[in-house]
């Protein structure tokens, strides 16, 4: 294949690691960061607790529901796995930006871990049996003494991350030999699973790529796939400052907009603001700007987004403000919500690049003060959204939204979407189809 202007080809991929302290200290590269051990308490409450005690709660639960669990529930595949292209996805999103794949190929089929929550998409995608992973967790001492001289307290505050990493290369490892699978195409590389899963395909010799389906940030592992489909130049020299970057890469754009990006927002006003939110938002702080919001400007319609992950009580913010609406992040895909809106407003999410393609005034405000998290994709330091840093100059931003939108607010997402502008834009899952079917191409060959 002619190698094109957006094709990088970088160093080669690594071999995994021997020792089972080098693969857990990859696997679990990104619980281990400073950014990642330094949120704020309330958000990080509920991925890993505080509580020692508590922390052990959860992984007796993890290994009563899940691991003893998975013993006996039977599996049952809609699909056959031997020899076949494996999507692995760990959530819905990831799901969303691999299903056109799986409708170009009729080889390809939609994998997860047995017990792995794909929300809405559950039914839709096979399951790689993790019965065996109980035999594993005697490795769990050395694991952990292990990791304590490497990463010291780190290892102790999240033993629970090291208790649910043990055993996932050592299954998927039986399972790539088992079916043989063609290649495997990732949309995550960062969970303990998806990691796990990269260093087994690595010992096994599987061929892998990977999808990009969101903004991506500095504190990634570094990019090691054997073919990496970036969406534009933000999210390869964000890679960049990870580590080397190896394998091939190419600039594909967003695959997942190409069907909402001919439905660019046109309003010369905005009337109607959404307002995504996550469990890093604290809620007294969420609750006190909708409602100076509502009160300063009550000829805008607003509707509230919590992400599909957060399981706050929202119950009493409905009935402190009733004319507040809501979207359900588990029932409505993210661009149908974007297209309702005019304007969006969000701290750190890559939803703001989304509202940005569709032409939606996006404006960047935290609802905390958490220093490590400030602009974190950096979409405000490079031009993408403004900024607004107190209610009243969030109100200001509306207030002047409300009175003129721009027509070409899109094009500030070149940047992170390389097809936007160009005779490929809207084509990016033909575009990231054909690289893909010639790079299984070329693997088939040269296996």
């Amino acid at each position: 294949m002619t190698t094109s202007p957006t094709a990088i080809t970088h160093a080669p991929i690594p071999s995994h690691p021997q020792t089972l302290i080098g693969r857990l200290r990859d696997i679990l590269q990104l619980r281990f960061t400073e950014i990642f051990a330094g949120l704020p308490p309330a958000a990080l409450a509920d991925i890993s607790p505080a509580n020692p005690l508590k922390r052990l709660a959860r992984v007796l639960g993890y290994a009563g529901l899940r691991l003893v669990g998975n013993i006996v529930k039977p599996i049952k595949n809609r699909d056959d796995l031997h020899g076949k292209v494996w999507l692995y996805v760990v959530s819905a999103n990831n799901y969303d930006a691999l299903e056109f794949i799986r409708q170009a190929r009729p080889d390809a089929v939609l994998v997860a871990g047995q017990a792995k929550n794909i929300g809405r998409y559950n039914a839709a995608v096979n399951r790689l049996s993790l019965r065996r992973k109980l035999l594993y967790y005697w490795q769990f001492p050395l694991a952990f003494f292990g990791l304590l001289k490497t990463d010291g307290g780190r290892a102790w505050r999240f033993f629970d991350f090291i208790f649910y990493a043990i055993g996932y290369y050592e299954v998927y490892r039986r399972a790539l030999r088992h079916y043989r699978p063609r290649a495997v195409v990732f949309s995550n590389d960062h969970n303990d699973d998806a990691r796990s899963l990269l260093l087994a395909c690595r010992a096994e010799g599987v061929p892998t790529a990977y999808v990009q389906h969101a903004s991506v940030s500095a504190n990634f592992p570094p990019l090691g796939f054997d073919l990496s489909l970036l969406e534009g130049q933000d999210a390869l020299d964000k890679y960049r400052l990870c580590g080397p970057v190896q394998g091939r890469v190419e600039l594909v754009g967003m695959p997942k907009a190409d069907a909402y990006l001919d439905q660019k927002n046109t309003a010369p006003a905005v009337r109607r603001v959404g307002i995504a939110c996550n469990i890093h938002d604290p809620m007294p702080a969420l609750v006190d700007t909708l409602v100076y919001l509502l009160r300063e400007l009550p000829e805008l319609t607003f509707t509230l987004r919590p992400h599909p992950s957060d399981g706050r009580d929202f119950e009493p913010l409905r009935k402190l403000l009733p004319a507040l609406q809501w979207s359900s992040a588990r029932q409505e895909n993210v661009f149908d919500f974007l297209l309702r809106q005019d304007a969006l407003v969000a701290a750190d999410t890559s939803t703001h690049l989304e509202a940005t393609l569709l032409n939606v005034a996006s404006i960047y405000f935290r609802f905390g003060t958490f220093a490590l998290t400030n602009d974190y994709y950096g979409y405000a330091a490079r031009g993408l959204v403004e900024r607004a840093d107190a209610p009243a100059e969030l109100t200001a931003a509306l207030r002047r939204y409300a009175h003129h939108k721009p027509a070409d607010l899109y094009l500030r997402a070149a940047y992170y979407n390389a097809t936007l502008g160009t005779p490929d834009e809207g084509r990016s899952q033909l575009r990231t189809s054909a690289i893909l079917n010639n790079w299984l191409n070329q693997s088939a060959s040269t296996s």
